[in-house]
């Protein structure tokens, strides 16, 4: 009769090579965190006996690491890519003397130093605004990382830009101003928000670590597995609010043209589970038209030429929508729990089974064994997309796969 198995296994690379073996066998824990917001993390914590490892070369800051996880006999996956950017040694009293290798991957490199540019062209007629999506992959390329902008958002972008330069006088648009005073990071983090994506380091493509994602919001929704409460799906924590809830939001544009203001508004039907617009003249005030009867009120963000409109509304009302339901949780170590990725619970009601996509994770390897914690949230358009069953798990009971 096969016997179960449980067996998880980590492998990591200082600039390429495996370690010393008798390093490999200090490894006390591992920690790597990655997010939808900042660089991802990687702590690996040594036992340090007679401090053989405090000046260790292959410790020095800005060697490259690369970290595997998974279950033997399974191959492990690479989930992360990055360099060393600290380490910690402590000196008890007593016990064991340890150090702390801590590595970010490449999107830390964005946060070095502030600069100050403009994005566009001079023409004969007036500067024309370098589309966002080519502003994105600029700054990426200049700090070695490839631009990886969502095709969707990209063509949005590009829409958007050239519509800016065809109705406005001697203006430049808002990507041409100059960001001054800011990290490289601080302005894509910034301009991805004004365009509804989410940008983060993609650690699946080739070459892994140095792919800069700017993935539009309104994308991605297969699951990358799906986990069950009482086997596969350890614990979770929904949590529902009303805090700044709302169903929709209002820019007031003019129309130099014709001289009139609009309000502009974008909603969300909560019964259809759809986007909704609407264009109205910009008589009176908002609440002449909030409809009393509707679930949530639509707010004002205040005034805009008609071409900025769409960035405001993007950068304001998907962010509002998509934090109404959060959730935290944790469940046996599985390197598919990525933040970004898609997951179906099952389980747990009507109200919160179904997709989820994963804003942060946690997967700790030590002495209880390996574990991932996570945050998720349940974005308002899941509600109408069907859940597909039976996406794999990795952990192997008896042979059989869970989760």
């Amino acid at each position: 009769m096969a016997l179960p198995f449980y067996a998880p296994e980590f492998r990591f690379t200082l600039n390429g090579a495996p370690p010393p073996p008798a390093m490999q066998a200090s490894v006390a824990s591992i920690s790597y965190q990655d997010g939808m917001e900042g660089a991802d993390r990687v702590e690996i914590t040594l036992a340090n006996p007679n401090l053989q490892w405090l000046d260790h070369p292959l410790l020095a800051l800005d060697t490259k690491l690369h970290l595997s996880l998974g279950y033997a006999p399974d191959p492990l996956e690479e989930v992360f890519v990055g360099e060393i950017t600290g380490t910690e040694p402590t000196f008890p009293n007593n016990g064991m003397p340890t150090i702390k290798v801590v590595a970010h991957d490449f999107l830390q490199r964005l946060t070095h130093g502030k600069t100050e540019r403009a994005f566009y062209i001079n023409t004969p007629l007036k500067p024309f605004p370098i589309p966002d999506v080519a502003v994105a992959a600029l700054v990426s390329g200049e700090n070695l990382l490839i631009p990886y902008p969502d095709p969707v958002g990209g063509v949005l972008s590009v829409l958007m830009s050239v519509g800016a330069y065809l109705a406005t006088d001697k203006r430049v648009a808002q990507s041409a101003i100059p960001h001054q005073n800011s990290s490289d990071f601080e302005f894509l983090s910034g301009l991805s928000k004004a365009n509804g994506w989410e940008m983060y380091i993609d650690h699946t493509l080739d070459p892994h670590g140095y792919v800069l994602r700017f993935q539009f919001l309104i994308q991605d929704y297969a699951p990358s597995l799906s986990l069950q409460w009482g086997t596969s799906l350890g614990e979770f924590a929904p949590k529902v609010t009303t805090v700044g809830d709302i169903g929709g939001v209002s820019v007031r544009i003019w129309v130099a043209a014709i001289k009139m203001e609009f309000i502009l508004t974008a909603g969300w039907d909560f019964d259809r589970a759809a986007l909704t617009f609407s264009v109205k003249p910009g008589l009176g005030n908002l609440a002449t038209f909030n409809d009393p009867n509707a679930k949530a009120k639509t707010v004002e963000i205040g005034g805009t030429g008609f071409l900025e409109a769409p960035k405001k509304i993007l950068s304001d009302l998907l962010p509002r929508l998509n934090n109404r339901v959060t959730g935290s949780g944790s469940t046996i170590g599985n390197p598919k729990m990525r933040a970004s990725r898609v997951i179906n619970f099952e389980g747990l009601g009507d109200a919160f089974s179904g997709l989820w996509r994963l804003t942060s994770t946690n997967h700790t390897l030590d002495s209880g064994g390996y574990r991932t914690s996570f945050d998720a949230r349940k974005e308002v358009w899941f509600g109408s997309i069907p859940t597909p069953k039976g996406a794999g798990g990795l952990v192997r009971v008896n042979g059989q796969s869970i989760g």
